[in-house]
């Protein structure tokens, strides 16, 4: 799978130095709406983090749906492919996962974040499977919201978990 879209140097390699590496990981588990992952993609770039994609997807990063949610700072993404979940496990072990889900018990403010850890996030139109994800456990977390909404979008939730990383680990400085 491609490393960067573009042909450019990879943001993220073995010669990166400190202030390259990502300040957390994002994955995106069979992402289905194009628009949604230009969005994470972007506030990645906003904050420092990697989004990695699980396969399979719903469409292709080079679709210009992608492209236009994370406008010109696509080129900055740091962004990985991986063609399943055992290759992503793989390739993070052993940091720490965070596992988002409308179903899980615990909140976001729950959770003490740390540079680093990687946030697992579901695909639009059924989340994390039951293999993956077991919602009592202390690292499955939940934004939480009234008992008017059923979830929130994607993106939104994503921007939301990465700021409290932010807030928390104060990686962006003052």
């Amino acid at each position: 799978m491609k490393q960067n879209q573009e042909k450019q140097e990879p943001c993220h390699g073995k010669g990166d130095s400190i202030a390259t590496l990502p300040s957390a990981h994002v994955v995106l588990y069979q992402p289905e709406i194009p628009g949604n992952t230009g969005n994470i993609g972007r506030t990645c770039v906003a904050v420092g983090a990697k989004l990695w994609i699980v396969h399979p997807a719903g469409f292709q990063l080079d679709e210009k749906h992608v492209r236009r949610a994370g406008l010109d700072y696509w080129k900055h993404l740091m962004i990985e492919e991986v063609v399943n979940w055992d290759a992503l496990t793989e390739k993070l072990s052993p940091r720490r996962f965070f596992y988002f889900s409308r179903f899980a018990t615990k909140t976001i403010w729950d959770a003490s974040f740390q540079n680093d850890d990687v946030f697992v996030f579901g695909s639009e139109s059924s989340g994390l499977p039951e293999s993956i994800l077991d919602r009592d456990a202390p690292n499955a977390l939940r934004v939480p919201t009234t008992g008017k909404v059923r979830s929130l979008n994607l993106a939104t939730t994503a921007g939301i978990v990465l700021y409290e990383h932010q807030r928390q680990v104060r990686s962006l400085g003052e």
